[in-house]
């Protein structure tokens, strides 16, 4: 087969698969390879609801089983067509507590020519942990992985996690308990959750949702609010907000307000379910926020095998590096700005947290990546892409300012029509900082003409001379001097103006 010369994929990484065989669907996921922040270049999923009827009968459904099968032949074709060198395949409930589950496993690892490994609800909950831990930046809360069959619970805090938990409390088991009966459903999950030892130990931290019903359920505040952003990842509700939302869900069977066809019919049905189930969790813990998650057993199973000087990066800053990689003029001109824009930002009074600074760095390492638009909309491209983008290890506010600092970059300093949705979801600090950075860039590109080399020779001082009137000059070497002109001197007034500091260029 003829290999692409297409230069859109990471050089030195092969394609990695992973299936996932859960209780109420069965997943493929085809990654570009093995590193901090893996992109997908697959991702196909079947509802076969493997868990259905499994508490009645303590089986798994043969017409479900077939479907499984039959879904895991095309997944194994698929994986070989991405070129996928290693393919690993995990089970959870379904699978280790129905009585034909070791027959299932058999053939499913007969079809895809590797071992299933079939996780224990600790280990389900462990992975869960590190799926958190791998997607945010210093986690600090409890983690809930809701599947059909079971629930897992667990601590995190920064790179550490504590003893998993998992009961049966999946949204295909409490929905067939309870036989449809909203108030029994609540009861059970209830009686349940009030035996978890380590609930309160969350109040007042993050509690992180897993799985794909919670995920519906924050599609469906998505819209039901009209929020602009359509990312799962890291989308938070205060704790008030969220029972009420989660009471109304409960209460609203029918479910015919329009906002409910944002979620896939699959999923609809169990929606109730993962809301008692959400809902008796939060209760008890008293989190400030929840925060929704696209990572979970998955991404937290890839990155248990990644080697530790690999799982130590930040990956909002990998992916970052990566995309300039792919679509910069100059990745190392990129790392350029990051640098000096670091040093510099003190002289402007400002004192950078650990987050912001891991936001600029990043927006620095975007800022070329729309370059082949045309000049009128490289601003809106790269808007675009970065507040689209699949990043994580990063707020929905601090994806806000990577945007709008590059968009303020190519368009200048002053709101309009494309960046308020995004204006709104920043904090003031935040939409400050994008328009200092976005000014800052906008003066560094015209100096170094997009090339690496030219802003690692550029200083920004207090002037010698203090009758120059000036608070700050940019100096350069004296050979740089033909780089004085027009244009330089209006994105200088421009900063000055929005900083209320005196700038100017000087060369010596």
């Amino acid at each position: 087969m003829v290999e692409s010369e297409a230069q859109g994929r990471l050089p030195g990484i092969v394609p990695v698969s992973i299936v996932d065989i859960g209780s109420n669907s069965i997943r493929l996921v085809i990654y570009e390879g093995m590193n901090r922040a893996p992109a997908m270049l697959f991702n196909e999923k079947v509802m076969c609801g493997l868990g259905k009827g499994i508490a009645q009968t303590g089986n798994m459904d043969p017409v479900s089983v077939e479907r499984a099968l039959t879904a895991l032949h095309r997944f194994k074709a698929l994986s070989k067509q991405a070129r996928a060198r290693t393919m690993y395949a995990l089970a959870t409930a379904a699978a280790r507590e129905a009585a034909n589950g070791p027959d299932f496993i058999e053939k499913a690892e007969a079809i895809l020519g590797c071992r299933v490994r079939v996780l224990t609800g600790e280990e389900e909950a462990q992975f869960s942990a590190l799926g958190i831990i791998s997607g945010y930046f210093d986690a600090d809360g409890i983690v809930g992985d809701l599947g059909g069959g079971s629930l897992e619970l667990i601590n995190v805090k920064g790179e550490d996690y504590g003893q998993g938990l998992t009961m049966p409390l999946g949204g295909i088991r409490l929905s067939e308990f309870s036989g449809g009966d909203l108030a029994r459903a609540q009861a059970y999950a209830r009686k349940l959750v009030r035996a978890v030892p380590f609930l309160k130990e969350g109040e007042g931290r993050t509690f992180y949702a897993v799985g794909g019903t919670w995920r519906s359920l924050a599609k469906l505040h998505m819209e039901l609010n009209k929020y602009p952003l359509h990312m799962v990842q890291d989308y938070r509700m205060p704790f008030q907000e969220a029972m009420s939302f989660l009471d109304s869900v409960i209460r609203n069977k029918d479910q015919k307000e329009p906002a409910y066809q944002a979620v896939s019919r699959s999923r609809r049905a169990l929606l109730p379910y993962g809301a008692i189930a959400m809902r008796e969790v939060i209760s008890i813990m008293k989190p400030a926020a929840m925060s929704f998650s696209a990572q979970g057993v998955r991404e937290g199973y890839l990155y248990s095998l990644l080697p530790n000087h690999v799982k130590i990066l930040d990956p909002l800053v990998s992916a970052a590096d990566e995309l300039a990689v792919l679509r910069a003029r100059s990745p190392e001109h990129a790392r350029e700005l990051a640098d000096w824009t670091g040093r510099m930002l003190p002289l402007f009074g400002i004192s950078e947290t650990r987050e912001e600074a891991r936001y600029r760095r990043a927006a620095c390492l975007l800022a070329d990546i729309s370059w082949r638009a045309h000049p009128d909309y490289r601003g809106l491209q790269a808007l675009n892409i970065i507040a689209h983008s699949s990043f994580i290890g990063i707020t929905h506010a601090g994806r806000a300012y990577l945007g709008l600092a590059n968009y303020y970059r190519f368009e200048g300093l002053n709101d309009d029509s494309a960046t308020g949705e995004l204006a709104a979801m920043a904090t003031p600090r935040l939409l400050w900082l994008a328009k200092l950075l976005g000014g800052m860039l906008r003066v560094l590109y015209l100096f170094s003409a997009s090339m690496p080399g030219m802003v690692p020779r550029l200083r920004l001082e207090k002037p010698i001379d203090p009758s120059t009137g000036l608070d700050l000059e940019f100096v350069a070497p004296i050979e740089f001097q033909d780089f004085a002109g027009e244009r330089l001197d209006g994105r200088l007034a421009q900063l000055s103006k929005l900083t209320g500091k005196k700038l100017g260029f000087r060369f010596g």
